[in-house]
């Protein structure tokens, strides 16, 4: 058994490259996100503090930029990978749906504002890690 892939890496160099893109991935969804949040909070957009965001129009424009940076962050990743780029983009959409899916169970009695709003962001993670996956295969 020979630890180099055909293209003369090692596996645990490809390995590394494989970690490092979805790190990557996943980082530019998280800054992303904070910094509007906190844009849109700063510009009066989003109430003040923690008060619950129960505004639907709030809700649908936070849903929205983060579908773009969740489509942004399996681009990066399927750019970044050393290969399989569309499975490196699916696995960031999986972690995506996972951690959507435990904010819904989280927060469900928290009335942080509606219930539909983190349903969404766990229904619509891997249709944009697909997205952003197709988009980053282009050219390789």
């Amino acid at each position: 058994m020979t630890l180099e892939t055909t293209d003369g890496t090692t596996k645990l160099h490809a390995w590394l490259q494989s970690v490092v893109a979805l790190l990557a991935g996943f980082a530019a969804v998280a800054v992303l996100s904070v910094a509007a949040d906190s844009a849109f909070q700063a510009l009066g957009v989003y109430p003040p503090g923690r008060e619950p965001m129960n505004e639907v129009g709030d809700n649908l424009l936070a849903l929205s930029y983060r579908c773009v940076f969740g489509a942004l962050g399996s681009y990066i990743a399927a750019r970044l990978a050393p290969s399989r780029p569309m499975a490196h983009a699916m696995i960031l959409g999986a972690i995506g749906t996972a951690v959507a899916t435990l904010g819904v169970a989280a927060t469900w009695n928290l009335n942080l504002g509606p219930r539909w709003y983190p349903i969404a962001l766990a229904a619509t993670a891997l249709p944009c890690a697909w997205i952003g996956g197709v988009a980053g295969t282009k050219g390789r």
